[in-house]
This record gives C-alpha cells, sequence and structure tokens, in this order.
C-alpha cells in the first residue's frame, strides 16, 4: 500500500460512514488495506468474500444471471447495505460496498477481464463497469487496479475528495452510472428496508431497519382508525412511559401486500395523531427484531392468534421458541380485553404457556374498553 492509498483511506476512517463490503474474484487488496489502517473499525462493519455459488446466492437472495456484472455489484452493494443497517448501533450513515470481478488466473480465459463495482446508500446506487485491459498485466496487476478504483469509489461514496492515480491504460475506461432510489414507501414495498417512519405530519421521518430505542408499538390495519385506538394509545402511554408508534404491517399473512394508494389513505387517517412505523412484519417475532426492548400493545383477539401453534405450521415448539426470542429481545406485550360473543374476554380467560406469564400484562377494564372495531365500522358503511 503506498502513501496515495494510505492517505485516503485514513480521510475515509475520518468520516461517519460505516460499510459493509463484500468483494468476490478481486477486491481483496482493498479490503486489506483498509484494515491495515488504523481507525478501520470506525469505517467497516463487516467485510464478505462470497467466492462460492452457495456464498453469492446467499448475499443476494438468488442465482445471478451473471456473476460480474453491473447488476449482480448492484445486488450485492444492496445485500450489503441492509446488512449494514442490521448491524448498526448509531446513526452512523450506511454504505453497502461490492466488487465482482474476473481477473486473470493461473488458466487462459476467453471472455473478458471485468470489474463491477457498486455502492448503495439510503438515497442511491452508483455502479461502475470496468472491462480491463486483457494481456498488459498479470493477476497482480489487475489485482491492484481493481483494488485501487474500489478506494476511489468508496471515497466518491463517503464524499472524501480523492484524485488516486488507479493506472488505467489508454484503453480502459470505467462506464459509470448513478440512479436515485424509488420513494420510500416503494422501498419497502420492495424490500429494501423494513420500516419507514412517518412523523407526526405525516412526513418520512427515517427509512432504515430499526427502531431507534424502545417504544409502545401499537399494530393495527387502521381501516380505520377509531376512537378505540386512540384511547389505546393514551393509556400505553400512561402504563408504560413511552412513546407510542402506530405500526401498520404492508404485508399480512392471509392477504396481498397493500399498494401505495392504500397505505397513503391509511397513513392519512392517522395524520396528526402520533408517528406511523409502516414495517414488512407481519409476524411479532420479526417486529421484535425491528422494535428491541419495545412493548406490543394488542387486543385480545391477537394475543389469541400469538400463542396458537396453527399461526407457527402446527408446531407448539416453534411458537414457544418464538416467544422465548421475544422476551430475549427485551419485547413485552400490554393485552387489552375485547368483547366477544356477548362477553367481555381479558388475558386472565388466555391460557398463557407456563413461564411466559410474565411476559404479558393485562389493561384493566376500568382504564380501557372499547366494544367497537375497525371491521364493524366498514360493515356500517
Amino acid at each position: 500500500m503506498d502513501s496515495e492509498i494510505e492517505e485516503v483511506i485514513v480521510r475515509l476512517h475520518g468520516t461517519p460512514h460505516k460499510s459493509v463490503l463484500a468483494v468476490a474474484g478481486a477486491g481483496s487488496g482493498a479490503m486489506s488495506w483498509l484494515l491495515g489502517v488504523s481507525g478501520a473499525s470506525r469505517t467497516l462493519l463487516e467485510t464478505l468474500v462470497p467466492y462460492g455459488r452457495l456464498s453469492m446466492i446467499d448475499l443476494v437472495g438468488q442465482e445471478p444471471t451473471q456473476y460480474v456484472s453491473p447488476e449482480n455489484a448492484v445486488n450485492m452493494a444492496r445485500a450489503t447495505y441492509r446488512r449494514g443497517i442490521t448491524l448498526l448501533e448509531d446513526d452512523s450513515p450506511v454504505v453497502g460496498v461490492a466488487c465482482t470481478a474476473t481477473i486473470a488466473t493461473d488458466r487462459p480465459k476467453r471472455g473478458d477481464h471485468r470489474a463491477c463495482i457498486a455502492t448503495w446508500d439510503e438515497s442511491g446506487t452508483t455502479s461502475y463497469n470496468l472491462k480491463l485491459d486483457k494481456g498488459k498485466r498479470d493477476r497482480i496487476g489487475e489485482e491492484e487496479v481493481v483494488s485501487r478504483l474500489l478506494i476511489q469509489v468508496m471515497a466518491q461514496a463517503y464524499g472524501v475528495e480523492a484524485d488516486i492515480d488507479i493506472g488505467f491504460t489508454d484503453a480502459e475506461n470505467p462506464v459509470v452510472e448513478s440512479f436515485a432510489h424509488p420513494n420510500p414507501i416503494q422501498q419497502l414495498l420492495s424490500g429494501d428496508t423494513d420500516m419507514v417512519m412517518i412523523d407526526n405530519t405525516g412526513g418520512i421521518a427515517a427509512a432504515d431497519g430499526k427502531s431507534d430505542g424502545p417504544i409502545a408499538v401499537l399494530p393495527g390495519s387502521f381501516n380505520p382508525l377509531h376512537e378505540g385506538h386512540i384511547r389505546m394509545a393514551e393509556v400505553a402511554r400512561q402504563l408504560t412511559g413511552l412513546e407510542v408508534v402506530y405500526e401498520l404491517a404492508v404485508l399480512n399473512v392471509d392477504k396481498p401486500p397493500l399498494e401505495e394508494s392504500e397505505i397513503r389513505r391509511r397513513l392519512e387517517g392517522v395524520r396528526g395523531l402520533g408517528k406511523v412505523a409502516l414495517t414488512r412484519t407481519p409476524t411479532f417475532w420479526r417486529k421484535s427484531e425491528i422494535f428491541p426492548g419495545s412493548v406490543f400493545v394488542i387486543g385480545w383477539d391477537t394475543m389469541i392468534r400469538l400463542i396458537d401453534p396453527r399461526y407457527y405450521g402446527d408446531s407448539e415448539t416453534t411458537m414457544l421458541t418464538a416467544l422465548a426470542e421475544i422476551w430475549a429481545r427485551g419485547c413485552r406485550f400490554l393485552v387489552a380485553g375485547r368483547q366477544v360473543d356477548g362477553s367481555f374476554r381479558t388475558l386472565d380467560q388466555i391460557p398463557v404457556p407456563q413461564g411466559f406469564q410474565p411476559l404479558f400484562q393485562a389493561i384493566p377494564e376500568a382504564q380501557f374498553r372499547a366494544d367497537i372495531s375497525s371491521t364493524e365500522l366498514r360493515e356500517r358503511g
């Protein structure tokens, strides 16, 4: 590593940005340089080398049509960005960085020698497609060029000024393409993020994968939001002392995904009442990953489904494991009673699995009772 590269890496380590970096085929030199300069832990959350076929499939979630291509580099960068969001422990900006390449090896190659590098952050993605001047260098030389370009690309993504001498020949000129991400709700629907937080005015507060701290989460379809939801939120605030956030899951176990127009219609009903977390998490096991340490505010009917093995592939073991993991993440439940078939049902009448009683707390009937539901309101027109 020469002084030029080292100086750029020092500046990279001095920014607030953090990355998960994945390289396949070439780029390991850049990874080594980044780790070899003091401060790497401020920049790198994780490094990955998905060389094997199954390793690459595990990273991007599918078999790439072409392993060394701008499309696969972007998919890798997207995957590393999402991985970075899950590993982040503060509010640092995350950049997913990926390189996939085919360079000189110990056997002749009939195709081009090529490197595809991509970055992915909150606002968009940029890809670099470099066709190497085949035959001009050995493997070590081509690795050097790809690694130097990778450091240059990271500098640009981090907003660090750098003019590295990559060592291109006259025949080498990377093709650069940049694309802005669709709006956060579309990112949520496409799976690029697991949560979008909507503020009290209906604007986007955050589009990432995890809440900042413990909150009280009130899940619902809010179709429509009614007085019972509002009163339940206030009682939850009083009992927990936490901020209450309404949660609308755009995916449902029993129904098709919500469309963006329907999501926005439902958000209008909550505007001005508090924050809304839009998520892709229909199950409380997954919700506990996104809202660690939080309190879920649910009704009697939801509680019944929560401990019903039928919703866990008819496996009581799976159900108990899910409850244990929810508890391990520091979450718990506030359970409101509900009018069912002419009688008011409460937590006391639910057979909570042995040992899990501390996970649940009843909302006293004296503090909250609302004999109405969104379904009834829709049926009334």
